[in-house]
């Protein structure tokens, strides 16, 4: 096996204080909506609770930002420039993962420090750490407090429209953690991936 040291140790705090609130989120989000089906707390704790997390949550959102923008690992994200090559990478990965994984053939994407994403991922967390992530933060803040932010909220339509977006993103977020669960196992070994966040080194077969 090959090994290669693509998550350093900032990465993968950040990564599971992430993982761990947004699940938690997501917990105290069904307890806030359905207090009387799952009644694991009080509608005051599950509110309380929700808002403290989310404040994590900006706050390491930004860590994560200032990290990507000042150092170089901000390449890792950037999707190639050349467009033919990305479009041709891209039909290669997809192929790859809706029929090549299923005849046991090679994945056509070679992790290293620099380009640990593939391109599918490229895009896909460029669009969700840079548009969809500050979305939610935006409409829970907005919601912590109305009277203080009635302005904005009835700038972007009133209270419900807020709402109404907030839970929609939250609806995304569960089918996004359960796709990246199941891609998560998708290494040379089930566990693979998940090891990696855990130790930093990915392995991949030798060619």
């Amino acid at each position: 096996m090959k090994r290669t040291y693509v998550h350093p140790l900032p990465v993968r705090i950040w990564h599971w204080i992430n993982a761990l609130g947004f699940v938690l989120l997501i917990i105290t989000g069904f307890q806030i909506r359905y207090t009387d089906i799952l009644g694991l707390m009080t509608f005051e704790m599950a509110v309380k609770l929700h808002n403290w997390i989310g404040f994590v949550l900006i706050g390491n959102y930004f860590i994560w930002l200032l990290f990507y923008l000042f150092t170089d690992k901000i390449t890792i994200y950037h999707p190639e420039l050349d467009a033919k090559k990305y479009f041709r990478d891209t039909f290669r990965q997809m192929r790859f993962y809706g029929y090549g994984i299923f005849r046991g053939e090679p994945n056509p994407h070679h992790v290293s420090p620099y380009a640990k994403f593939n391109p599918m991922q490229k895009v896909m967390y460029q669009i969700v750490m840079m548009l969809i992530v500050p979305v939610q933060f935006l409409t829970g803040l907005l919601m912590w407090n109305v009277s203080r932010f009635e302005s904005w909220i009835d700038l972007l339509g009133g209270v419900r429209v807020v709402s109404t977006v907030h839970v929609l993103v939250f609806i995304f977020f569960i089918t996004f953690i359960m796709v990246h669960i199941y891609l998560g196992a998708l290494g040379h070994t089930p566990s693979a991936h998940y090891k990696a966040m855990l130790t930093g080194w990915e392995e991949e077969p030798e060619e």
